[in-house]
């Protein structure tokens, strides 16, 4: 089972695996531990990660990036729109209202969602992983921003469910770097609480999370975050300051061209990273547009003061977290700093200034949240044992439940009355489950929802679940029990509609019974009551307002049904019959209808497609390997025919197949350019047809020498120990002496023949002593003389004594083999009672050990 964890970041991934040892982030083909998060769709195929990131320059309008920003977000959202104008690939809204993204692929324009896309990277990261692991990835974790929606988190899965993967949880990219951190500090306290602020500035957003160690458990205490504060906005305020420095300047108009922004955008990043450990730094670009070469300088201070704008929201999310978690600055015993866009110094500066302590930075900024989601998926594996560390997660949103009235509400306050409750408060743990009762006569529709979008920009509505159809037996309003889940990955979803009517039963029982039971029927409900709500599971009872109020108390509707379930002790002496209640409960049908969600049919079709996509990239990486080894064999077999293959072919026939080399290298660069892998693989075989035969002369020539040398040292080793006078081989018959040095001599003889004739032939004739045919001479030498050579002596015979009268063996080992011949047959004491009394001396102590023993055996068989 793998353990892998999946940092999908806006720029670039990064994937650890658990080990035995530990959390190891591992390298991809380029042996690089970052993956650009890049697809480029070429004529023939896809080129992802590394592979995307190096064709980003030639093919700017086909390289889709930043995917994380466009997943799960509808088309007119005003943050995406701003995104929009700063991406090189064309994206229009589509029919739902969601984004599509077009790119040239296979020769056409097609057009991919961008969960697909997401897809398409995920499948990479897991090529990647079990390149590794030299195994299979299914199971993982990934981690995703804590302000990621509903939505946003379900196309998550559904990319994942494209790429062949199995999330065990989606894990807040804030709490996999507050679990990275606690888990290996081993001086937590037991009872106070360390309250750590941990601040992510990535490449697009900054998220904050506040979160409190005790030994052996974080909890996150507060979260907040800005969605659109990253390093790629300083990137920003760099490159719009040089555009309009270049068109100044250099009469450029940068932003007319895709390439020049993609490679005035790479500069100022780089400028930005030069600015965070210099005061001052140059831009150098060469013919950057209409070959031109530009020049740019800026100081950091001018730097800061042009980035003003961004640096005052730095503040925002730092108050509203220390607020929400209810502490003050001094509360905060440390700040770690984390991500790839916290290493500006005036970040650094801006936060120093506000928690009044130092920021620091003992964990790796850029592998922190790939290591606690590789943490987390180990501690969900079974195949993994990790330190006792428990993680109490917050929800960040709000969720609540409206339903629309009766129809007796809708006589009282209207046909669109509304009622609704709060289910999952802001700061809820997850994963939880409540349930909730309503009264209806028939089928109903709840809508699941924000409580507050005002930072999410996101519709409010997430889902909406018709429950139904059902049928009350009484005619009255039925009684419905609801169950909502908050799952591990932080979404909400109606898990299933309960049907509960009460049946009446008549069961005779005591005056004794009668009591007890009536006593059982009331104390369960109050103490049903009277129990606080639990964090994970809880009652929430709802009904219309004509409905009674009393009728359904949490801890009475629990209480019945099991008083109603268990049996009821009967005595014999009957003395009245009383009715019990008993719950009847039936499963009611739920309808799921998720707004922007991808249907499980798009699910399978998109699977099906990138199955059909990968397939396409093997065949053609198949066939580029093969036209590399048609090319790579032309240069090196030219070479050899001019160096050390020269001697091993005529002249007529190195002129021709030198000839022939020359017109596949020209045909690869013409006609040969755009074949398939089946031509590629026949030009081969042709000429390894002509090649293959003077390779096998130079390689018999290289090699016979030292075969030849292990064949006359197998023959004379068995001479010299055929002819040896060693006294360790006197038992060896003279006869079986002589065979061996007969066959040693006819080898030899072979040897001398078949080298000759090899010696009188020139280099470029085939040969006739082949280096097979000596090492099969030299393993039936072996094969022959071993046998004979190595016979052992026989045994020296036994001297021979005079016989004298057989003693008769002692009576204690008599009675000792007895009780062995037949343990489990007789009883062990008797025997040695009845051996004892025939000898008329007493058993000695080892045959009465010996029933001890076979006890013992019969135990250990049974057990």
């Amino acid at each position: 089972m793998s353990v892998v964890g999946f940092d999908f970041g806006n720029e670039s991934c990064i994937v650890a695996v658990a080990r035995q040892r530990g959390i190891d982030v591992v390298l991809n083909d380029e042996s690089k531990r970052e993956t650009p998060a890049i697809v480029c769709f070429g004529d023939k195929q896809r080129f992802l990660g590394t592979a995307g990131a190096a064709s980003t320059m030639m093919n700017p309008k086909n390289s889709i990036s930043q995917i994380k920003r466009l997943i799960g977000r509808q088309f007119a959202d005003p943050e995406l729109q701003r995104d929009l104008k700063t991406f090189p690939f064309v994206v229009t809204e589509g029919p739902d209202g969601y984004p599509l993204i077009h790119a040239r692929y296979l020769g056409e324009v097609k057009t991919f969602t961008p969960t697909q896309v997401f897809g398409m990277m995920l499948s990479n990261l897991k090529e990647i992983a079990e390149k590794n692991l030299n195994a299979a990835v299914v199971d993982c974790c990934i981690g995703i921003p804590l302000y990621f929606t509903d939505l946003q988190r379900r196309a998550v899965l559904d990319a994942a469910t494209i790429a062949g993967l199995h999330p065990l949880r989606l894990f807040h990219e804030t709490t996999a770097t507050a679990l990275a951190y606690g888990i290996y500090k081993t001086d937590l306290p037991e009872n106070d609480q360390l309250n750590v602020a941990f601040v992510d500035v990535g490449h697009a957003s900054m998220q904050v999370c506040i979160a409190g160690f005790r030994k052996g458990q974080l909890k996150v205490l507060s979260q907040s975050f800005d969605r659109s504060l990253g390093g790629r906005d300083f990137d920003e305020v760099l490159f719009h300051h040089f555009v309009a420095k270049f068109k100044e300047d250099y009469k450029i108009d940068v932003l007319q061209n895709a390439r020049a922004c993609l490679r005035l955008r790479a500069a100022c990043e780089k400028l930005k990273k030069v600015l965070s450990a210099n005061p001052e730094a140059p831009l150098n670009i060469e013919c950057l547009m209409d070959e031109k070469d530009v020049r740019g300088f800026i100081k950091r201070d001018e730097f800061e003061q042009l980035s003003l704008p961004i640096l005052e929201r730095v503040k925002g999310p730092l108050e509203k977290a220390l607020a929400e978690a209810g502490l003050t600055v001094d509360n905060v015993h440390m700040v770690e700093v984390v991500g790839s866009g916290s290493r500006v110094p005036a970040i650094n500066k801006i936060l120093t200034e506000f928690f009044k302590k130092e920021p620091r930075r003992t964990m790796n900024a850029s592998e922190c949240v790939a290591r606690g989601c590789a943490l987390q998926c180990a501690i969900l594996s079974p195949t993994f044992k990790v330190r006792e560390f428990q993680v109490n997660e917050s929800f960040p949103f709000s969720i609540s439940l409206s339903w629309k009235g009766s129809s007796s509400d809708a006589q009282e306050s209207g046909p669109d009355s509304k009622q609704s409750t709060l289910v999952f408060p802001k700061g809820n743990p997850i994963p939880s489950v409540k349930a909730l009762t309503i009264y209806r006569q028939g089928t109903f529709s709840i809508d699941v929802q924000y409580d507050d979008v005002s930072g999410l920009q996101t519709p409010a509505k997430i889902s909406t679940y018709t429950i139904g159809p059902f049928q009350s037996t009484k005619g009255e309003k039925a009684k419905i029990k609801v169950k909502v889940r908050l799952n591990v990955h932080g979404i909400v979803s109606i898990e299933s509609a309960t049907l509960l009517e009460e049946e009446e039963t008549e069961v005779p029982v005591s005056k004794e019974s009668v009591g007890e039971n009536a006593k059982m029927e009331t104390d369960e409900p109050a103490a049903g009551a009277a129990t606080p709500p639990s964090t994970n599971y809880n009652d929430v009872n709802m009904q219309d307002a004509n409905a009674n109020a009393t009728a359904d108390v949490p801890g009475a509707e629990n209480g019945t049904s099991e008083a109603g379930d268990k049996p009821v002790q009967m005595d014999t002496d009957t003395k009245a019959e009383a009715p019990k209640k008993k719950i009847k409960k039936i499963n009611v049908p739920v309808a799921e209808l998720v707004y922007g969600a991808m249907s499980a049919t798009d699910v399978q079709k998109a699977v099906e497609k990138e199955f059909e996509m990968a397939l396409q990239d093997r065949v053609m990486e198949e066939t580029k390997d093969k036209k590399n080894a048609v090319e790579a064999y032309v240069y090196d077999m030219r070479n050899k025919l001019n160096d050390k293959y020269q001697e091993f072919v005529i002249d007529s026939d190195r002129e021709a197949f030198t000839t022939k080399l020359q017109e596949v290298e020209d045909w690869l660069y013409e006609d040969g350019e755009d074949e398939t892998k089946g031509v590629y693989i026949a030009k081969l075989e042709e000429l390894k047809k002509q090649g293959d035969p003077i390779e096998e002369r130079y390689k018999e020539y290289t090699e016979r020498g030292s075969i030849i040398d292990q064949l006359v040292y197998c023959i004379n080793s068995y001479r010299e120990v055929a002819m040896s006078s060693d006294p360790k081989f006197d038992h060896i018959d003279i006869s079986e002496k002589q065979k061996v040095l007969n066959e040693c001599v006819e080898a030899e003889n072979w040897l001398r023949e078949k080298k000759h004739h090899q010696d009188t032939l020139p280099k470029y004739a085939s040969p006739v002593l082949l280096s097979a045919d000596i090492r099969k001479k030299a393993e039936a030498v072996d094969r022959f003389c071993k046998p004979i050579m190595t016979k052992p002596k026989p045994p020296p015979p036994k001297p021979t004594t005079p016989e004298a009268p057989a003693t008769p063996p002692p009576q204690g080992s008599e009675q000792q083999q007895q009780p062995q011949q037949s343990p489990a047959q007789e009883n062990p004491n008797a025997t040695s009672h009845e051996n004892a009394g025939d000898n008329g001396n007493p058993a000695p102590p080892p045959a009465s050990a010996e029933p001890m023993e076979t006890e013992k055996s019969e135990n250990t068989d049974s057990a």
